[in-house]
């Protein structure tokens, strides 16, 4: 009796490499990078599946967006660098692209049951193979073209990171600055709403026991909280910093 497989001719890869940009010199690599675990197969054929390649993926990104970062915003301290990874490199991030950019659904060797309940479009099983597709890339060559290929696959990603720094969490920034340091949470009230329905903006005033520490002014009340909370972030640093220090007898 013939097996039902629910995976994709070699040949087919043939279109990702384009959509990669890349040509493997072991196309072997790709094909495992595309082989979930629900594959059917032998018991040696179960053994190469992709999810070894996703362990050595996830951190061959974390090491190409870690070193961008760090190049790209020299000032920023450890802490910073780290939230703003997180907004690149997360699993919806890597699903998303890996359904709009690569296609990656069609190109999966997945067996029968995870065919049949949508597999091919779970976000974990998406992402879980673009990391694969990167270690796979990173063994076939070498980090400076898995660079090349990560940074042109998220661009928009970190574009966005480069040129808006409003996806910083300044809020939660603050409170935990003003809550480990005065033991105050900070409080916001919306002082102003103007602009029509399709086009309103919010003006927040940010207070810290009882007194005005911020402002700021957007298009929704989550991006004016954001900027308030910015500009109390800045002040209290700076008051902090101008405080003597605490001398214990």
């Amino acid at each position: 009796m013939k097996r039902e497989y629910h995976g994709v001719v070699p040949e087919d890869t043939v279109a990702l490499e384009d959509i990669l940009g890349y040509r493997f010199r072991q196309p072997q690599l790709l094909q495992r990078a595309l082989t979930h675990r629900s594959c059917p197969g032998d018991s040696r054929s179960r053994q190469l599946h992709n999810e070894r390649l996703e362990f050595l993926g996830d951190s061959v990104l974390g090491l190409v967006i870690s070193h961008y970062l760090f190049a790209t915003f020299p000032h920023e301290p450890e802490g910073r660098l780290s939230k703003i990874r997180s907004f690149i490199v997360n699993e919806k991030t890597l699903a998303r692209i890996s359904r709009e950019k690569l296609q990656l659904g069609r190109f999966l060797h997945i067996g029968k049951g995870e065919h049949h309940t949508g597999g091919r479009s779970k976000p974990s099983i998406l992402a879980d193979a673009m990391e694969a597709i990167i270690a796979a890339i990173y063994l076939d060559s070498d980090l400076d073209q898995v660079t090349r290929v990560v940074l042109e696959l998220m661009a928009q990603e970190v574009d966005a990171v480069v040129r808006n720094k409003d996806h910083s969490d300044y809020k939660t920034e603050l409170q935990e600055l003003s809550q480990g340091s005065l033991g105050e949470a900070p409080e916001y009230q919306v002082s102003r709403e103007w602009g029509p329905d399709h086009q309103k903006h919010f003006a927040v005033t940010l207070y810290l026991g009882g007194r005005k520490y911020g402002y700021g002014e957007g298009t929704s009340k989550k991006n004016a909280e954001q900027k308030a909370a910015q500009a109390a972030l800045e002040l209290l640093r700076q008051e902090l910093a101008q405080r003597p220090e605490e001398v214990t007898p």
